[in-house]
């Protein structure tokens, strides 16, 4: 009898951690193939995170929060002393610098009915299955300048710099957390190129190069616009009518035969 009940305890626990380690993820490359970029994270959404948590007759949300990785841990919180969700803005915290913002709000995703990988094939399909899927962070770029913007605000993040997300369950109706992840592994944005070391020809020349190159051009152009011009030249002489008369005259004149005089 207490072997089963050791057993139930130890399953029930295994749950519990398992629960728990349950953190943000990068978005699989068949729906987002450059990510991360230089300024935004796409994220899959919480699918069946938090079905432990909802009740019927409850309306939920999902909160998710940024964090530089060069925050301090201690200011990593979200919540409160009474468990409400911290409403922390991006400038408020320096881009997540001094601590977690607020970047996005959005329904919990539907864990009956996830949205199938196959649609994204279909034109028609392919953007709501990424609405529905993932979520991009620092997709927009105008809110933090415009004054009329009453919406979380989710600007550019930085470029080469590292953070971590969380996704948190709110009850509407109580207003206080009900769930949340583990902050995600450390996540880092891409690092601009110098304009020297960008790519734009086939087999990665490199920038010493693409100089050669250009001068070699540069020096065919002159080549064969000057040969160019030389065969117009040629062309025009050729039909100039003046030219041919001139070099004709004098042969002309002494081919002539001279009048003889009469006898008479």
């Amino acid at each position: 009898m207490w072997s089963c009940w050791v057993v139930l305890a130890l399953c029930c626990v295994g749950l519990l951690r398992a629960d728990q380690s349950l953190k943000p993820q990068l978005a699989t490359l068949q729906l987002a193939t450059n990510n991360p970029t230089l300024t935004t994270v796409a994220l899959e959404k919480p699918f069946c995170m938090f079905d432990s948590s909802l009740y019927p007759n409850k309306s939920y949300a999902i909160y998710l929060y940024v964090m530089k990785e060069s925050a301090s841990a201690i200011s990593s919180l979200v919540t409160d002393n009474s468990s409400k969700p911290l409403d922390s803005t991006f400038q408020q915290t320096s881009g997540g610098q001094l601590g977690p913002y607020k970047a996005a709000s959005f329904n919990v995703p539907n864990c009956a009915s996830p949205p199938k990988l196959a649609d994204v094939g279909d034109i028609n399909k392919v953007s709501d299955v990424l609405k529905q899927y993932l979520f991009r962070v620092g997709d927009d770029g105008t809110c933090l300048y415009d004054p009329n913007f009453l919406d979380v605000c989710n600007p550019p993040l930085e470029a080469d710099t590292t953070y971590r997300f969380k996704y948190v369950l709110v009850d509407h109706s109580e207003g206080i957390m009900k769930d949340q992840t583990l902050w995600s592994d450390p996540i880092k944005t891409k690092r601009a190129k110098l304009p020297m070391k960008i790519d734009t020809w086939p087999g990665r020349r490199s920038g010493g190069m693409i100089v050669i190159t250009s001068v070699l051009s540069v020096l065919m152009f002159l080549l064969l616009a000057g040969f160019l011009a030389s065969v117009f030249s040629a062309v025009v002489r050729s039909e100039d009518p003046s030219a041919e008369t001139k070099g004709t005259s004098p042969t002309v004149q002494q081919s002539e035969p001279r009048p003889q005089l009469s006898s008479e």
